[in-house]
């Protein structure tokens, strides 16, 4: 004779239940809890065993079985987290507001910055507690970060003018970013790099042997990612002219060009201005003062820093040009231009808010 199991208890959805939980599935922040339990909710609707929607779902039947009750009895609201017990609040209300208004309007006694032990001992709190109130308010007294507010009174027109052209390239001509890294030093380690081991990161001496400097000329194709480059020992006016001509070398004859570039003094001497004025198919936007971070070949200075310069010993300039000469060709075989998201007008309605604190 064959079991027949215990009866489960049959699920009717009104359109409204059927609607939320439909919409709770394709709800991409719900909780995967939630998600996983409307899902139950749904398939034992439509009539399936608690043990086909546990195949399913991949979860053990009786949690579908327990789900399933749960909601006959209690409907949508059931499937929601019930508040467990624990044990009671010892931190009230206002100690906790006290905490905030502190990080917030005070500075400890002869220091600049709250720790979680200056604030335990002004408080009378724990230094766990301390930690837990400035997770939850997400407040972090031990960070700092600069700023500095470009003064170029022709901030906003140079915003949307370089904001535009990455965004949107003209057509027929190529946008490029151009900038100078100078200076950067052939740096070689007193001793040798000890090597990445389980349980101990790479280490390396503090201090190191000087062996010349580089200056890196660099121009980032928007469209492409891919970079035209070039080692120089100055950088002076007779240097960033050299690489415009190199730049114009590449270029494809009948494209405009144009230019992204800072307001350093090397761009704009009269040898410059000669040069590009026989040249009407080129193009200069400078970005406002203080606003490097509108150039996106810094971007690529930042990548090229960390990954093969920072962190090398060069016992020679030469060695020194190897790597960066080896990340840039490696960077070519397969480059990816940085994607711009930030509208001009949201860029200007951030810096706006950012004054708007300074009055």
């Amino acid at each position: 004779m064959s079991r027949l199991g215990r009866p489960v208890t049959p699920i009717f959805l009104s359109e409204e239940e059927q609607s939320t939980l439909d919409g709770l599935i394709r709800k991409r922040n719900a909780p995967a809890q939630e998600v996983q339990r409307a899902k139950m909710v749904l398939l034992a609707s439509q009539g399936l065993s608690n043990r086909a929607i546990a195949d399913e779902l991949s979860v053990h039947a009786q949690t579908v079985g327990y789900w399933r009750k749960r909601f006959a009895a209690g409907r949508l609201p059931s499937l929601s987290e019930a508040p467990r017990s624990g044990r009671p609040r010892t931190i009230s209300d206002e100690q906790v507001a006290e905490v905030v208004r502190l990080t917030l309007e005070q500075k400890p006694e002869a220091s600049t910055h709250w720790s979680t032990r200056l604030m335990a001992q002004s408080t009378g709190l724990s230094n766990k507690t301390i930690s837990h109130i400035w997770r939850a308010f997400q407040l972090q007294p031990h960070r700092t970060e600069s700023f500095t507010l470009s003064k170029d009174p022709y901030f906003v027109d140079k915003v949307r003018d370089v904001v535009g052209l990455c965004m949107s390239p003209p057509d027929n001509a190529l946008v490029f970013c151009v900038d100078e890294k100078s200076q950067i030093q052939a740096l070689e380690r007193s001793q040798p790099i000890l090597p990445l081991r389980p349980g101990a990161p790479e280490r390396q001496t503090h201090d190191y042997y000087r062996h010349g400097t580089t200056s890196l000329f660099a121009a980032l194709d928007v469209a492409t990612g891919r970079v035209i480059s070039s080692l120089k020992p100055r950088h002076r006016s007779r240097e960033f002219l050299s690489f415009l001509r190199q730049i114009e070398r590449t270029v494809p004859d009948g494209l405009d060009i144009h230019i992204v570039l800072d307001n350093y003094a090397t761009h704009k001497t009269d040898t410059v201005n000669q040069w590009l004025s026989k040249r009407p198919h080129w193009h200069l936007h400078f970005i406002p003062t203080h606003s490097s971070w509108l150039n996106q070949v810094e971007r690529f200075f930042a990548l090229i820093t960390s990954r093969a310069i920072r962190r090398g010993s060069f016992g020679a300039l030469d060695q020194l040009k190897r790597a960066i000469n080896q990340y840039i060709e490696q960077h070519n075989q397969n480059p990816k231009p940085f994607v711009w998201t930030a509208s001009a007008d949201a860029i200007l309605a951030k810096v706006a808010q950012l004054c708007s604190k300074l009055r």
